[in-house]
């Protein structure tokens, strides 16, 4: 989310804009539900996956419709369904057929709806959300496919969120230089933070749940904090394109599922292909 590194202002206090309290709260509400769901029933944590995704989907279609720019969220979320299913029973190669399947289905379905006014924008808008965040999010499938693929999802996740917090810890105590104006509140302080955690995270975990090397889940931590950076700024080049301060406000403290989500597609593409060549 856009706050995520946040510094502090001329006057010493917090320029974060967040509800801490609402924002723990919550951390701790979706922690348990991922525990919960992945350590026990791998299949109903892609329902999880998918239902969290589908209200994100459904926020970019809200989102674009800002500027009437059409989406149509049906056959998205059909796409999304079906990649999640495809790539966690059939592997990458049906994860990339059925993208493209729904790619011209979305195609399709622009042509013969409202007029050809607008067809470029609407079905480029369209593909874009079927790839941002629904097939992105896809790959969670196949990180968990393994045997060992609760430990891959939770580590990921883990080093997702380390970004979040030593980029927020650090941002808030130290952050003076801006990073860039994308995101003014983002700090070089805070993406330090982000590294040092993410990169602290990453090497604890893979040692301790994947028997790997230090180095392995040091550069698995590394690239996710930096990733996950790049993540928040693709949000916010969405978000101030479309003239919108958040993506929705379902999660207390945190917005939308979108300005939850941004740093966790980015960086899950990335990080899922290292696990894959490591173990």
């Amino acid at each position: 989310m856009e706050e995520r590194t946040a510094g502090t202002s001329s006057s010493g206090g917090s320029r974060t804009g967040r509800n801490l309290p609402a924002a723990i709260a919550v951390g701790l509400v979706l922690a348990g539900l991922v525990i919960g769901t992945v350590y026990t029933i791998k299949e109903l944590f892609l329902v999880v996956v998918a239902g969290a995704v589908g209200v994100g989907v459904l926020e970019l279609v809200k989102a674009f419709a800002t500027r009437d720019i059409k989406v149509p969220a049906v056959p998205v979320l059909a796409g999304l369904v079906a990649m999640q299913v495809g790539a966690y029973w059939g592997g990458p190669e049906w994860l990339l057929a059925t993208f493209a399947i729904f790619a011209f289905v979305l195609l399709i379905w622009r042509m013969f709806s409202d007029g050809t006014a607008g067809y470029v924008r609407d079905a480029s808008a369209s593909v874009f959300t079927l790839f941002y965040p629904a097939m992105l999010s896809a790959f969670v499938a196949l990180m968990l496919h393994p045997d060992d693929g609760n430990h891959r999802v939770l580590i990921f996740i883990a080093v997702t969120v380390a970004s979040d917090i030593g980029g927020y810890v650090a941002g808030v105590l130290f952050g003076r230089h801006q990073l860039t104006v994308i995101s003014p509140k983002k700090t070089w302080e805070g993406l330090a933070g982000s590294v040092v955690a993410c990169t602290a995270v990453g090497a604890w975990l893979v040692m301790w749940l994947l028997d790997g090397q230090f180095w392995q889940g040091a550069l698995i931590g590394a690239l996710a904090a930096l990733l996950a950076t790049v993540g928040d700024l693709i949000e916010s080049m969405i978000k101030r394109d479309l003239g919108i301060k958040d993506m929705g406000t379902i999660l207390p403290g945190h917005g939308g599922l979108m300005d939850r989500l941004d740093s966790l597609v980015t960086t899950l593409v990335p990080v899922w292909l290292l696990m894959t060549l490591f173990f």
